[in-house]
């Protein structure tokens, strides 16, 4: 048996799974690859604090009911959307009355620790390089979580007396 050492080793070459055909798309991934690694954060962060600000210039506890925002499974079934009641409980947690917030939708405030915790670890891993934890739910653990929140939408709708409490 003979040796090739002298043969230089073929390494694998990274082949992109997609190559985007048009400029645009090319002009876009392009963009993307070369952006910081902080510039998701930031965008983030950026949509995220004009939802926050929205939330608190357009005070939705106190607007009508045909007034912006509205939700528009609300104003064309009569129906509370699996959501409806979000942006009110957002609006009491951004003044501190958790009681309130959970009274306009419970799922909503029992998950805000978790996407409020999920987002710091990914920031600060993202942007900052840090090695924070991240939460890795198990496919059941989100299963269970929106079958809950299923379960939640369709009690919510129900006309009888211990569902109506739960009626916005």
């Amino acid at each position: 048996m003979t040796s090739n050492v002298d043969e230089p080793v073929a390494y694998p070459v990274a082949v992109p799974l997609y190559v985007p055909k048009g400029r645009l798309a090319r002009f876009i991934v392009r963009s993307w690859e070369r952006s910081p690694h902080w510039a998701g954060v930031a965008a983030v962060t950026a949509c995220v604090g004009g939802a926050v600000a929205y939330t608190l210039i357009a005070d939705p506890v106190n607007s009508a009911a045909n007034l912006p925002p509205t939700c528009l499974v609300k104003l064309t079934t009569g129906f509370d959307c699996p959501g409806c009641g979000g942006t009110r409980a957002a609006w009491y947690l951004l003044h501190g009355n958790l009681a309130l917030a959970a009274r306009h939708h419970a799922i909503f405030v029992f998950a805000v620790p978790f996407l409020l915790y999920g987002y710091v670890a990914w920031a600060a891993n993202t942007a900052l390089r840090w090695k924070v934890p991240m939460l890795r739910p198990s496919p059941i653990v989100i299963g269970i979580f929106l079958s809950a929140w299923v379960f939640f939408a369709v009690l919510r709708n129900l006309p009888w007396a211990p569902f109506t409490w739960l009626y916005v």
